[in-house]
C-alpha cells in the first residue's frame, strides 16, 4: 500500500466530511433550482447560522474532554434577557451591556464548572439542571418579548463590514481583499507547520494530498468569497467573529498546553492524572470557556431576532453537539477538531438552508437532521473498529 493511499485511509474521516459537504452543496443547488447559491443567500445562510459555529466550537472542547453540555441553549435565552433589560430597559450603552453579558456567561460556566470539576457531578447531571435553571430565568426575566434594541447592536449579527475600499466591477473590494488574506493565511499555516514536522523527523502528509488538500479549501474559500463579494452587503459582520474564534480556538486547542491536557483527559483520564495534569482546573476552564461562548451565542442571536424572547436558543445545544459529531469529535472524547466541526455546522446549515427553501416541513428537517447524525457518528464507529482503533 502507498504512503498516499495509506494516509488517506487513516484520515477517512476528515476527508469524508469534506467530501460529504460539497455533494450536500451540489445536491442541494440542484434541488432548489440554484437558489441556495444565490449570494444573498450565501450570506444568510451564515448569519443564520452563526450560532452553530459558536457553540459548536466551545462544545467540541466540552467533547472532547468526555464531557457534554446540555444547557447552551437556555444561556443564550437567559444572557438575551439580560442585554433586553440592560440594553432596552435600562438603557445601558450596548457595547457595555456586551461585556456585562460575556461576564454573566463566565458566571455561569464557573457555576456549573464548579459542580462539575470539583464536586465530581456528572457534567450530563449539571447541565441538565443549569437547562431547567437558565431556562426558567430567561422566562422570568423575558416573559414578554423585549424589543427596541438600537440599530448598531443589531448590526452584529444583521450588518456587513463597511464598504471602504469601493467595488472590484461588481465584487465588494473589502470581501475580496479578507478572502486573500484568508487563502494566503492559510497557505503560509500549513507550509509552516509542514515544514517544522519534517525538520523535527516527524511523519507529514504526503505532498500528493498536501497540495490536493490546500487546492481544495482555498477554492472553496475563494468561491464563497466570491458569492460574498456579489452579496448586497458584502462581508457580514458576524462571519468576522466567527472567524476569529475559529482562527483562535484552533490555536488553542493545537498549540497550547491547555490544549493539549484536554485531549490527555479525554483521551486517557488516570494517564492524565498520572502525569500531573490538574484535571479539575482543565475542566473548570473548559465550561467557563463555554459559558463565554455561550454568551457570545446569546448576543448574536439576539442582535439578529432584534429582540429578547424567552423562548430563544430552543434546541440550539442539539444543534451544537450534532455539529460537533457530525465533524469528527469522538463520542468517547480525547478526538475531534475545531476545523472539523465547523464542517459539521455547515453541513447542518445547508441542511437548514436548503430544507427551508425547498418549503420542507420543520418536522421533517428534524427528522433529516437525525438521521444525518445518527449516520455520521455510525460512519465513525465503524471505521474506529475497521481500523482497530476500538
Amino acid at each position: 500500500m502507498s504512503a498516499l493511499t495509506q494516509y488517506l485511509s487513516k484520515n477517512l474521516r476528515d476527508y469524508g466530511m469534506m467530501a460529504a459537504l460539497i455533494i450536500i452543496v451540489v445536491v442541494f443547488q440542484f434541488l432548489t433550482d440554484n437558489r441556495l447559491l444565490i449570494p444573498n443567500n450565501v450570506a444568510a445562510l451564515v448569519q443564520q447560522n452563526a450560532y452553530v459555529f459558536i457553540l459548536t466550537i466551545g462544545m467540541v472542547m466540552v467533547i472532547v474532554a468526555g464531557h457534554i453540555d446540555l444547557s447552551v441553549g437556555s444561556v443564550v435565552a437567559f444572557v438575551g434577557g439580560v442585554m433586553g433589560v440592560l440594553i432596552v430597559q435600562e438603557q445601558i450603552p450596548w457595547l457595555l451591556a456586551v461585556v456585562i453579558g460575556l461576564g454573566i456567561g463566565a458566571l455561569v460556566g464557573a457555576w456549573q464548572g464548579f459542580w462539575i470539576a470539583y464536586m465530581g457531578i456528572p457534567a450530563f447531571i449539571v447541565t441538565l439542571a443549569g437547562m431547567l435553571i437558565f431556562r426558567g430565568l430567561a422566562i422570568v426575566i423575558a416573559g414578554t418579548t423585549i424589543s427596541g434594541f438600537p440599530g448598531e447592536f443589531n448590526a452584529i449579527s444583521k450588518g456587513s463590514l463597511p464598504n471602504v475600499l469601493g467595488f472590484a466591477g461588481d465584487l465588494d473590494a473589502l470581501t475580496l481583499l479578507i478572502g486573500g488574506v484568508a487563502i494566503g493565511g492559510l497557505i503560509f499555516g500549513q507550509l509552516r507547520s509542514r515544514r517544522v514536522l519534517q525538520r523535527e523527523g516527524l511523519a507529514a502528509e504526503p505532498l500528493v494530498a498536501f497540495v490536493g488538500k490546500l487546492v481544495v479549501i482555498g477554492l472553496l474559500i475563494g468561491f464563497i468569497t466570491y458569492l460574498l463579494a456579489k452579496s448586497a452587503g458584502g462581508t457580514p459582520i458576524v462571519l468576522v467573529i466567527v472567524g476569529a474564534l475559529v482562527v483562535i480556538y484552533t490555536f488553542v486547542m493545537n498549540k497550547t498546553v491547555f490544549g493539549r491536557h484536554i485531549y490527555a483527559i479525554g483521551g486517557n483520564l488516570s494517564a492524565a492524572i498520572l502525569s500531573g495534569v490538574n484535571t479539575r482546573r482543565v475542566n473548570f476552564m473548559i465550561f467557563v470557556n463555554m459559558g463565554v461562548l455561550a454568551a457570545v451565542a446569546g448576543i448574536v442571536t439576539t442582535a439578529r431576532a432584534g429582540s429578547a424572547v424567552a423562548s430563544a436558543g430552543n434546541m440550539f445545544e442539539l444543534d451544537a453537539i450534532a455539529a460537533a459529531f457530525i465533524g469528527g469529535t469522538a463520542v468517547t472524547g480525547g478526538v475531534g477538531k475545531v476545523t472539523g466541526a465547523i464542517i459539521g455546522a455547515l453541513i447542518m446549515g445547508v441542511l437548514n438552508m436548503g430544507l427551508s427553501i425547498m418549503g420542507v416541513d420543520a418536522a421533517w428537517q428534524q427528522t433529516i437532521k437525525g438521521l444525518v447524525l445518527l449516520a455520521a457518528v455510525a460512519f465513525d464507529i465503524l471505521n474506529k473498529r475497521k481500523t482497530g482503533a476500538v
